[in-house]
């Protein structure tokens, strides 16, 4: 009888453990769904992953990160959805709009966490920013498109025609491209709009929009910046001057672009995972727009054009390539 006794006690102490949250926890399972690779959104997903290890999660030790893109299609991101939550990963990181969408849509019982998210409650992930309810919380990066419309009278004082290329098919891209419609109306400067359904029709639409406009605004629209070249090329083809949301834009050639460093995005989407993983609810974590915005300028961009950066631009600049 006693042997018994002890046997069950053995028995429930191994049940004990097995369903224990610090047990689990052991090895933190985290799955990254990615809408398409591009510098910015790279750059988050790595931000991510080294925020989490400054926060004592080591990826093959005691953090299981796992990651796949959808290739800007958004067919694929609800197949890596289906597939990640039938695998039960602790948490659930959606980077951009349509993958965070379909993990949202995929469960209702996994944490989701977004990121490099515009408009979170036009997407319907969050109905709240305070209070997201259910099982979705993140961050956004809603652009100053405000801002970026001051900088590009700043720059181009005679502006009067705003070109822009984005995906309709993007909650993100069409949440932008109303707010760039209501900062240009203000300061009496018309849009000029072209869109692109995939990557390989952004530099036709880019061609278009280049012969009628004084300037391109580059968002952060995922499929115009998978192919943010193309829509270089066809700006330098018309020698008109690209202003960016991104800072990643300067690399493929912009003029100027003020917006978030992606890499510190990340950093702070990995605060929003280590609360989920160390047992806080998803209702306790409001919705936040990331921090931080930065100013880099293109000096052999703006020599090609014919531009000299004001003083009070670069006295603001973080960051000047020659």
């Amino acid at each position: 009888m006693k042997n018994n006794k002890l046997l069950t006690a053995a028995c429930v102490a191994a049940s004990l453990a097995i369903s224990s949250p610090s047990v689990l926890a052991d090895v933190a399972k985290v799955a990254v769904s990615q809408i398409v690779e591009h510098p910015a959104l790279d750059a988050a997903r790595q931000g991510l992953l080294d925020g989490l290890k400054e926060k004592g999660y080591v990826e093959g030790e005691n953090l299981e990160f796992t990651y796949q893109t959808a290739q800007g299609n958004p067919a694929i991101a609800v197949q890596i959805a289906k597939q990640f939550v039938g695998e039960r990963p602790d948490v659930l990181v959606g980077i951009a709009t349509p993958t965070a969408q379909a993990l949202a849509a995929s469960t209702r019982s996994i944490p989701v966490v977004f990121t490099a998210v515009t408009d979170p409650i036009g997407a319907k992930l969050v109905k709240n920013m305070d209070k997201p309810g259910r099982n979705v919380t993140g961050l956004s990066d809603l652009s100053p498109v405000a801002q970026h419309v001051e900088l590009m009278q700043e720059l181009l004082p005679n502006v009067k025609n705003i070109g822009v290329v984005f995906n309709p098919g993007e909650a993100n891209a069409v949440a932008l491209v109303e707010l760039l419609r209501e900062a240009a109306n203000a300061r009496g400067l018309n849009v000029v709009e072209g869109t692109a359904l995939k990557s390989a029709d952004v530099q036709a639409a880019a061609q278009i929009v280049a012969s009628k406009a004084d300037v391109i605004y580059a968002p952060t629209d995922n499929t115009v910046a998978s192919a943010i070249d193309g829509l270089v090329n066809a700006a330098n083809q018309a020698n008109k001057p690209i202003v960016g949301a991104s800072t990643t834009y300067i690399e493929n050639g912009a003029l100027a672009a003020l917006g978030f460093d992606y890499y510190q995005v990340g950093v702070q989407t990995a605060d929003y995972v280590d609360a989920l993983l160390k047992g806080k609810k998803v209702a306790d974590l409001p919705v936040k727009v990331a921090k931080g915005s930065d100013l880099a300028l293109n000096q052999k961009a703006a020599a090609k054009l014919g531009i000299t950066f004001p003083a009070s631009v670069l006295d603001r600049a973080t960051s000047v390539t020659e």
